[in-house]
């Protein structure tokens, strides 16, 4: 009967780790959408007829992207706040994705 209790206690602790598994380090971060390495810095953002083109820097150079609002609106940006605060957000040009910096 013991030895059924301690198989059963170590198949339970077996299963926590699996279902659970111990981090030693956890922190908050933010994974690109195309799976690519990095994620650029919004500098600035502009208002067109159509939606926003945001800006950020890529070796030393300004690059640009265009959003329409239908692309905003189904990535859950406010298009009022990314124009106001542009540098709150990070671009994915891969991907074609704007995330807010957490």
């Amino acid at each position: 009967m013991v030895k059924i209790a301690e198989k059963v206690r170590a198949l339970t602790h077996m299963w926590e780790d699996i279902k659970f598994p111990k981090f030693r380090h956890a922190g908050t971060f933010i994974i690109s959408h195309s799976g690519s390495d990095y994620m650029h810095d919004v500098v600035s953002s502009r208002k067109m007829e159509n939606g926003i083109v945001v800006f950020w820097e890529e070796k030393g150079e300004k690059t640009y992207e265009s959003f329409n609002y239908s692309e905003l609106i189904d990535m859950k940006i406010n298009a009022l706040d990314l124009l106001e605060r542009p540098k709150s957000y990070k671009i994915d040009k891969d991907a074609h994705t704007l995330v807010v910096k957490k």
